[in-house]
């Protein structure tokens, strides 16, 4: 781990990792998946750049790019300093397209090079569509439209696609990861490759806070059991995501880094696999 920004509340660091091609990436960020467009996204971007976050994951199909671009502006944070992702939708997949989709995303955003794009999904008409889409990524980084490039949702035979005629190495994986969908052979691969495991849904979006293991670790602590989920996460190295509009959530989440879970929490935690996933689709039913 090479790096921290400050908690201005606590004083506590985030910390960050440098990704392969370059960049830091902070360990926690605000993901606003269905946060709605407007003041909503504004001012849950901006309670977090208040509560020392410096990572906000946004995306095309999320429709709330220019919110983001915006309260990132009117924080008054130095740009370098607030590292912001943004992805593909698959209905964008192929070269031309791609390069397009990606230039308007950094248009709405309004923050000049995007720090990370992502393949969103690997839904494709065909596995070429979907490499004509990573070809585009890579000649956008190449032009400084982004930063660096990566993939979400992506199992280990999509991630094997690219890197058996790639030489750049997806900076990202971005999946759905928390103890109910813990997947050690993808994580595995990942780590092999330098390629930063990310976690959406780590609050498995609150569907699992009453489970009896995650809620006595919680009390073991003093902690909630969505700080529990988040540390987990941490603790496997893993980059964390949680979305939330609401301000005590936002700051609740970032209070992750004063406190561990023992080894043996966390293989309670890890023995939770198998459960339900809570997102729409299994990226592994994908061709």
């Amino acid at each position: 781990m090479t790096g921290a920004s400050p908690d201005p509340a606590s004083g506590i660091a985030v910390r960050r990792v440098r990704l392969n091609q370059g960049p830091e990436i902070p360990m926690l960020g605000l993901g606003v998946f269905k946060t709605p467009p407007g003041p909503t996204t504004r001012n849950a971007v901006t309670w977090a750049l208040e509560a020392g976050y410096r990572h906000i994951d946004t995306a095309a199909y999320y429709q709330n790019e220019s919110d983001v671009g915006e309260a990132v502006r009117a924080s008054g944070i130095p740009r370098e300093e607030i590292f912001v992702t943004t992805k593909l939708w698959f209905s964008d997949h192929g070269y031309d397209r791609a390069r397009q989709a990606a230039r308007a995303s950094q248009e709405r955003l309004g923050i000049g090079p995007i720090d990370l794009y992502l393949i969103h999904w690997p839904h494709a008409e065909s596995p070429k569509q979907r490499m004509d889409s990573w070809r585009a990524l890579e000649s956008l980084r190449r032009e400084g439209v982004v930063r660096s490039i990566g993939v979400s949702n992506y199992t280990i035979r999509h991630l094997e696609e690219i890197l058996a005629v790639s030489e750049v190495v997806p900076a990202v994986d971005q999946v759905e990861f928390h103890p109910f969908v813990y997947d050690p052979d993808l994580l595995g691969f990942c780590d092999r490759h330098g390629i930063r495991l990310e976690a959406w849904a780590p609050l498995t979006r609150g569907v699992h806070f009453d489970d009896p293991t995650v809620r006595a670790i919680a009390e073991a602590h003093g902690r909630t059991p969505a700080q529990v989920l988040l540390r987990w996460g941490i603790e496997h190295g893993i980059i964390e995501i949680p979305k939330s509009v609401h301000r005590e959530r936002i700051e609740e989440n970032r209070r992750i880094f004063d406190f561990s879970l023992t080894a043996g929490e966390v293989s309670r935690l890890d023995a939770l696999r198998g459960g339900a996933r809570v997102g729409l689709w299994n990226p592994a039913e994908i061709p």
